[in-house]
């Protein structure tokens, strides 16, 4: 290998390992502050300046997405356990658990994840995140419409914001009974109502 190829290489590695820490430091600091934690303060402790974070991560949102992108693994796994349900209304029901707790995982985060999937800006770094989500949930939402047990008028798109909202609430301080009411009063809203012969 030349001695010009190994220059070239050399800037790749430490951009790769700038974002790694970035991600990593991040993680950390929505975890302990929500995501409105001082964007500064990340970088300080990533052992980088602001200029690298901002050259990495332009916006709070697209620092914000590329953390969820490492955190979706949980997700795609709870989603994988799920598709074993035979029962189409007890898999929506467990998506939707496993949609709350993802949005429960930093405080402050269904805020703009709400906003991203309300104003759908192609240019949103938390569109494209929202929008595999919204069609996950309309997956098993029409998977469980076809069995009877949902309503034909609900879309994923208004579970989506359930679930956004009860991770909203959740981090609010209400305690799990008041949780375990709102999830019914969700549930009573979208599960098809049938009546007795």
């Amino acid at each position: 290998m030349s001695a010009g190829a190994q220059r070239e290489r050399k800037p790749r590695a430490d951009v790769q390992r700038n974002r790694a820490a970035l991600l990593e430091t991040a993680q950390r600091h929505f975890l302990r502050h929500g995501v409105g934690t001082s964007l500064e303060a990340v970088a300080k402790e990533a052992g980088v300046g602001p200029g690298t974070l901002y050259r990495h991560f332009s916006t709070r949102e697209a620092l914000l997405a590329a953390v969820l992108q490492t955190r979706l693994e949980e997700l795609v796994a709870r989603q994988a356990d799920i598709e074993q349900l035979g029962d189409p209304a007890e898999a929506l029901e467990q998506w939707l658990r496993a949609m709350e707790e993802y949005f429960s995982a930093y405080s402050g985060l269904p805020e703009p994840l709400m906003a991203a999937a309300r104003a759908h800006e192609p240019d949103s770094p938390l569109t494209l995140p929202c929008d595999i989500l919204i069609t996950a949930t309309d997956q098993y939402v029409r998977a469980a419409q076809h069995a009877g047990h949902v309503r034909a008028s609900v879309r994923g798109y208004d579970l989506f914001l359930a679930a956004c909202s009860l991770a909203w609430i959740k981090g609010n301080g209400p305690d799990e009974d008041s949780l375990d009411r709102f999830r019914a009063l969700i549930a009573s809203g979208y599960r098809e109502r049938h009546t007795q012969a």
